[in-house]
């Protein structure tokens, strides 16, 4: 592949994740994809926290696809088939928005990417309630003492979770930015900001990493400790994490123009390029000790190159370039090493890992990564993510 121009490689991917998803979509319909262990993806419920990502495979294929690839009547039908897919795992989300239980910060996530998405692309007016519920429902959630929207809802011996955040968050604002913009309502934004703001200010460290979970006194707001979460320890470096906090303060520069989540996502992108080095997938953990470094994830790659390609519309055009440049060598590292299109297994980035404390699937396709992946590649060939405002 090294022989191939830049485009030659990206339009080569791209047909491959189209096809892949297509394929795919004719298996899982409208069922709940995370993980494909032993090559095949398993089904989850619509309420769990990666429910949104299959839908928003399917507009994203959907939206990009039938524009470049619409000479067949075949290609035209499959597409339609996508769109109805999506729509039908959307009206299975609807019910948990009536369960408050069943919420939690992770709105955005399955939001955005199924009924935002619908609704940007089709006008649907039922899709535009669903998504502005669970927008009023993710603000329901903000702390008003410690600035900070509350991530679970589970109870916990480790930590008191009425007062927990997590570093996820960022990419979960824009549903908040959305609903400001479609409603002319600022409540939605300044929340967004607020939450913002603390992430910055308790999450970020000095060295440019990015702790995953900060725990809040609930009622004071005042910040009581971090917790190592799906990093190996307090004070370690989550490669999934970093990943979330670039690609989410460049989002929230996008809908904001505030400098300082600009300078954060530099930064943090400055980081996890400066940790990986030559090499396309991380370690879990930038930090895990040479005895826990058995299970790598090439989902933070896909975010951050993502992510990388989302900062580089807002930096100068030297930086810019750097940035397109180091994302499209990450994306072609995962397509040409880390792909599963020499095989029949389901999902398309091998090496992915969920929860490595918990040793819950390690080293294995997940449906975020997926999702990033075909999301960089459409950056490259010109076109939006389902998260960037405007599309």
């Amino acid at each position: 592949m090294s022989s191939m121009s830049s485009n030659e490689w990206v339009h080569e991917a791209w047909k491959w994740a189209t096809d892949k998803t297509i394929t795919q979509a004719s298996i899982t319909r409208d069922h709940f994809p995370h993980v494909a262990e032993h090559g095949v993806y398993d089904r989850c419920d619509p309420q769990w926290w990666t429910a949104g990502f299959w839908p928003g495979l399917l507009w994203l294929v959907h939206k990009y696809n039938t524009a470049s690839t619409a000479e067949t009547d075949t290609k035209q039908l499959a597409s339609q088939q996508l769109a109805q897919w999506a729509q039908s795992c959307e009206r299975q989300l609807e019910p948990c928005l009536h369960d408050t239980e069943q919420v939690d910060h992770d709105l955005g996530f399955i939001w955005l990417l199924s009924g935002v998405a619908h609704y940007k692309q089709t006008g649907n007016a039922e899709a535009r309630r669903r998504s502005l519920l669970a927008a009023n429902l993710l603000a329901a959630r903000f702390n008003v003492k410690g600035h900070y929207i509350r991530a679970w809802n589970f109870e916990s011996a480790h930590m008191d979770t009425r007062g927990v955040a997590i570093i996820d968050s960022m990419m979960n604002l824009p549903l908040l930015y959305w609903a400001s913009l479609e409603t002319g309502d600022p409540r939605y934004h300044e929340l967004a900001t607020l939450h913002a703001n603390t992430v910055a200010r308790e999450f970020v460290r000095a060295d440019h990493s990015i702790c995953h979970v900060v725990e809040f006194d609930p009622l004071t707001g005042h910040k009581r400790c971090e917790h190592g979460g799906q990093g190996y320890a307090p004070g370690s470096a989550w490669a999934r994490g970093t990943a979330w906090a670039l690609h989410g303060f460049a989002l929230s520069y996008a809908y904001t123009r505030d400098a300082r989540y600009l300078e954060i996502s530099r930064q943090t992108a400055s980081f996890f390029l400066q940790q990986m080095g030559d090499d396309i997938v991380p370690y879990w953990d930038f930090r895990a000790p040479e005895a826990n470094r058995d299970a790598y994830d090439s989902s933070a790659t896909a975010i951050a190159a993502s992510g990388m390609l989302e900062l580089a519309k807002y930096v100068d055009e030297s930086e810019s370039q750097s940035l397109q440049q180091a994302a499209s060598r990450l994306i072609s590292g995962l397509y040409a090493r880390y792909s599963t299109r020499h095989s029949n297994e389901e999902g398309m980035i091998t090496h992915g890992t969920v929860h490595y404390p918990e040793n819950r699937q390690l080293n294995v396709p997940i449906i975020y990564g997926d999702y990033f992946f075909v999301e960089a590649l459409a950056k490259l060939r010109g076109e939006q993510g389902l998260f960037t405002p405007g599309l």
